[in-house]
Parts: structure tokens; sequence; C-alpha cells
């Protein structure tokens, strides 16, 4: 990846089964969640309210690629309205093809042995602040990659910018 806003790629999650479900939107480039959204339902609405967080933040350009696994709320036709929408491209995992989308399952195995699992949530809605928490103010801005040198996401990205300032 040589810049942001190149692939962005989309996943859900069960955090609880049958309690709550987590959609998010990553971007390749700085391993960002840039989209995100919650619900006590695994439906269409849901990844496309991620999606919608995703391009109201991120606001890109042409040659954009979104890819996802081919599940439902992915093939929805709203969904692939709003993709068309944007000119973004659609790429999707083949048939039982999980690894395709590694990087997501990374973040929300990442998500659960760092977080999920060392807390106990009475309600959905704290768990939804907690995990608010965790993506905004922890793993967007605080928490080290190995896959980018060990800067957090925040500071690749600066880094980036300050690079094309250099370069422009």
């Amino acid at each position: 990846m040589k810049r942001e806003n190149e692939i962005l790629r989309q996943e859900r999650d069960i955090l609880k089964k049958g309690w709550l479900y987590l959609a998010a939107v990553l971007d390749l480039y700085s391993r960002r969640i840039v989209g995100w959204a919650m619900s006590d339902r695994m439906t269409s609405d849901l990844t496309l309210t991620a999606l919608k967080m995703a391009i109201r933040q991120r606001q890109p350009e042409i040659s954009l690629i979104h890819h996802s696994d081919q599940g439902s709320q992915y093939t929805d036709g709203k969904y692939q309205q709003l993709l068309k929408d944007h000119s973004i491209q659609v790429s999707m995992n083949g048939v039982g093809t999980w690894y395709d989308n590694a990087p997501m399952e990374s973040f929300f195995g990442t998500l659960k042995s760092e977080w999920v699992y060392h807390h106990v949530y009475c309600t959905r809605d704290e768990a939804k602040s907690d995990l608010f928490y965790y993506i905004e103010a922890f793993y967007n801005r605080q928490r080290l990659h190995s896959a980018l040198d060990y800067l957090s996401l925040e500071e690749y990205e600066q880094f980036y910018y300050q690079r094309e300032e250099t370069f422009a």
C-alpha cells in the first residue's frame, strides 16, 4: 500500500452471540478503523452504517477498492449502490477463503483478546461505550502496530501526510 484510502476492508463479527454485533471498515494502508457500527442484530443496515461512516470520514477519491466477504450484508442492493455512487471498486473473497480478509480478522482477534475477553458487560450500552473507547481512543490513536514500525495508527498517518507535503 502506497497511500491511505487505497483499499478499505470490511467485516463484521459477533462479540457475544445474539447480543452484540460490530461491523468495521479498515483502511489497509494505516490499519485505522475508519467506519464502524454496532447493533443487536446482524443486518444490512449494520454494515451500511459502518460504510457510510467510512465514506464521511475519508471522503475517498476515485480508484478506491472495497474488499469484503460475500455475505448477504455486502451483496445487498443498497450496499452495492452506495459503493457504486462513490465509484468504489468492489472486491470480494472467494467462497471459503477467509484469509483474503486477514487484516480484518486480525483486528477482530486483537479486539477480543486485548479488550473484550477482559471485560464483563452488563448491558449493550455499556459494551457499546467501551468498544467506542477501544476503537476511537485506544486502537486508532495509541495502540502500537508491528506492521507500522511500532507507530500508532495516528502517528503513521501523520508521517504519511508529512511525507506527502515534502514531495509535493
